[in-house]
């Protein structure tokens, strides 16, 4: 009905009311906190790029795992930073690799707590491409996904409860869930990254993971940031290939291909609020600029809205706890 009987102020007159009507709603169960292992390591070692997030030993990853659960964190995404690089990327599949040392002791000591494996052979290879490199350079996707396979099925036996490809490697998903099927894994679900764009945003990420390419870039793989139709056919792809969960990464700048891969196949879709996300929300708080708790809740209450079931972020720990005061 037209004004004044129409009035939608009439519904945020106090802060009950808000909260009543409130459409899109934020809990830390919907939050995955991403966290990095370092093969060797004693402590913890910062990382300046990322302010308040480190490089872990594993016995430091546990107690930070243990923290985010004890907020109502339901799950951590593990990367892993192997002592020594080769071409291949063998340490991804070494089941005394630091992820699988890490699964294997988080799950002891948490066992209620889900661990999901980042699978990719970027932080592995000497070359910081996500492949095995052919003669011309290039990452040779065919061989790769053998590769692919043995690491999948390596953090698998160290107990992994999801396997979360992110190599952006045509027709990986069916493969790794062959191999999991015939390694007796069946029941383990694939969370693939399924739309993962060539983004400016991964910066900090690759100091944090020490994963930066040695030439080239990854867009010949990784999703070019103009395409959102590409972006749904790499989701359906990867749905028809057997992908239990779907990724798009990053979050905030790709809100619209989460709506519309949630739309289009009704699984459950995780955004990954990714590092240089975080660097930027970081850098304005600590100028003064903004108000960063304010700022993050709205952020990651946008991704949801856009229809994200999960969040994947740095931020998790202090959302948490901001979410537990209110």
């Amino acid at each position: 009905m037209p004004f004044p009987k129409t009035r939608l102020r009439r519904l945020r007159r106090s802060p009950i009311l808000r909260e009543l009507v409130r459409e899109t709603r934020l809990d830390p169960g919907d939050l995955i906190l991403p966290l990095f292992v370092e093969e060797g390591l004693e402590g913890r070692a910062a990382i300046a790029a990322m302010p308040g997030v480190q490089r872990l030993s594993v016995a430091e990853v546990v107690q930070e795992a243990g923290a985010a659960r004890a907020l109502g964190i339901p799950a951590v995404l593990l990367f892993g930073i192997p002592a020594e690089k080769d071409e291949e990327g063998s340490g991804a599949w070494d089941d005394e690799g630091a992820v699988q040392l890490a699964t294997r002791a988080i799950k002891r000591a948490h066992p209620d707590l889900l661990v999901v494996t980042d699978l990719c052979l970027c932080e592995y290879t000497s070359h910081g491409h996500c492949g095995l490199l052919s003669d011309d350079g290039q990452v040779d996707n065919d061989a790769t996904l053998e590769l692919l396979a043995r690491a999948a099925v390596s953090q698998a036996r160290a107990g992994a409860d999801i396997i979360a490809p992110s190599d952006m490697m045509d027709g990986r998903v069916g493969h790794l869930r062959s191999a999991l099927d015939d390694e007796g894994f069946g029941g383990l679900p694939i969370m693939a990254y399924s739309a993962k764009f060539a983004s400016a945003f991964y910066g900090p990420f690759r100091e944090a993971a020490d994963s930066a390419p040695a030439f080239g870039d990854r867009r010949g793989y990784q999703m070019d940031p103009a395409n959102g139709d590409e972006a749904l056919r790499e989701v359906l792809l990867d749905v028809q290939e057997g992908a239990d969960l779907l990724v798009v990464k990053p979050a905030l700048a790709y809100l619209d291909v989460v709506a519309r891969a949630k739309e289009a196949t009704h699984l459950p879709v995780a955004a990954y609020n990714v590092s240089g996300e975080y660097a930027m929300v970081k850098a304005a708080a600590a100028a003064g600029h903004i108000d960063e708790r304010a700022v993050v809740l709205e952020a990651l209450t946008s991704i949801r809205r856009a229809g994200a079931d999960i969040i994947i972020t740095y931020h998790a720990k202090d959302a948490a706890r901001w979410l537990q005061e209110m």
